[in-house]
């Protein structure tokens, strides 16, 4: 009963944390043609802020924590599918920092960088999410 607990609660937790690192580059690329200290850029800065703070955080965590039990009770931190995973999933954690830099840098009405950063940004997560995928379902290694 343990085992499809986890992998239940695991996979909640991946799908509210991959829905807001989709979502909170797109909110990025409208803010960055909002006028800085505008009503609409305030509102983007709400936005923001509590999408990374309710939603985006604790799916993160979730998602780490109950990945790390599966992978325990799977006893599958000698499979090299899993390190690989791990590693993608390193880099899409690296990613969330980012984004949560991003967020504080909009909040000061700091950023620098165009819309079209964030629109080629937004593409990441979703590459990660594949390589992920396809690590777990297949196991190649």
């Amino acid at each position: 009963m343990l085992y499809p607990t986890l992998k239940s609660l695991h996979l909640i937790a991946l799908v509210a944390w991959m829905a807001g690192m989709l979502y909170l580059p797109r909110l990025f690329v409208y803010h960055a043609e909002a006028e800085p200290g505008s009503a609409t850029s305030a509102t983007f800065k709400v936005m923001e802020r509590r999408l990374l703070k309710a939603i985006i955080n604790p799916a993160m965590v979730a998602t780490w924590v109950f990945g790390l039990a599966l992978a325990w009770e799977l006893d599958a931190f000698r499979q090299g599918w899993l390190h690989a995973k791990l590693g993608l999933v390193l880099v899409l954690s690296g990613l969330h920092g980012y984004m949560a830099g991003a967020v504080k840098r909009f909040a000061a009405d700091r950023n620098t960088r165009p819309a079209r950063f964030y629109r080629i940004l937004n593409e990441v997560p979703t590459l990660l999410l594949i390589g992920i995928v396809i690590l777990v379902v297949f196991k190649p290694f």
